[in-house]
């Protein structure tokens, strides 16, 4: 098989949860870019450059989902101004500063942030978690919403993620937004980080442009589609579905720090 067809199959899945889940779809791209290829004799991809990869499917997937999910009025522009603007800045340190980090300590970063993110997506909601939240009585805590979002932009920075994976979790635990606006308004806040990561990579030469396309044709669609099925989705079975893929990444990422 072409690497350019392993690559946009992979593309297609994670675009699709992406939408879905309202996450930039990092959390699924990094480990099937780390441990398929090689199942169909291609070399091994280092970590930095699947971070360089996941990076651009997380900014394209944000952009088609996003714009999905606020049709349905589920974007709050008061938490993506607040959160958005500080991701941004904070990722950008941590997607310059990822090309003086060892391979090893980035898997180790990333496997970390995953096991946190799947516990904590675990955490019932102290919100009412409305299938139908209104945002016109939405409000949430500023200061809650900058510490979370500084936090994960820079880590997320590092690892090549835009860090929705951990930042929905926080958002319904921490910040204590319903699910639903957590989950679109999620993708437009890591936007901005992604944004953010994909410039200090970029400027740093850590992202491989000939293995972008694929990516960006595959995703855009099928983020799209995704974010239209989730509509109709219980707010129970995303939760559930973000928790168990996330704590699966998790493992196969640990698995891969313990045994190198």
């Amino acid at each position: 098989m072409d690497l350019y067809l392993l690559i946009s199959i992979l593309g297609l899945v994670t675009g699709f949860l992406s939408g879905l889940l309202g996450i930039g779809g990092g959390i699924v791209m990094a480990p099937l870019l780390l441990y398929v290829p090689p199942l169909f004799g291609f070399a091994a991809l280092p970590m930095r450059i699947v971070a360089g990869l996941t990076i651009v499917q997380g900014l394209v997937a944000c952009v088609s989902g996003g714009l999905t999910h606020k049709k349905f009025h589920f974007v709050s522009t008061g938490l993506v101004a607040w959160m958005g603007t500080t991701i941004f800045i904070c990722a950008l340190v941590g997607g310059a500063g990822a090309k003086y980090v060892e391979n090893k300590m980035l898997l180790a970063i990333f496997s970390a942030m995953a096991f946190s993110a799947a516990l904590l997506i675990l955490i019932p909601s102290k919100t009412i978690d409305s299938e139908h939240p209104d945002l016109a009585i939405f409000s949430f805590n500023r200061c809650r919403a900058v510490l979370t979002a500084g936090g994960v932009g820079l880590l997320g920075g590092l690892v090549g993620q835009g860090g929705s994976f951990i930042l929905i979790p926080l958002m319904t635990a921490f910040v204590q937004v319903p699910t639903r606006i957590a989950i679109g308004s999620n993708l437009a806040i890591v936007f901005l980080s992604s944004v953010a990561a994909f410039l200090g990579k970029a400027f740093t030469g850590q992202i491989p442009w000939s293995l972008t396309l694929p990516i960006i044709l595959t995703v855009i669609p099928a983020a799209h589609l995704g974010g239209l099925v989730s509509k109709n989705v219980a707010v129970a079975k995303l939760r559930l579905l973000l928790a168990i893929i996330i704590a699966l990444a998790a493992i196969r990422i640990t698995i891969s720090v313990l045994t190198s």
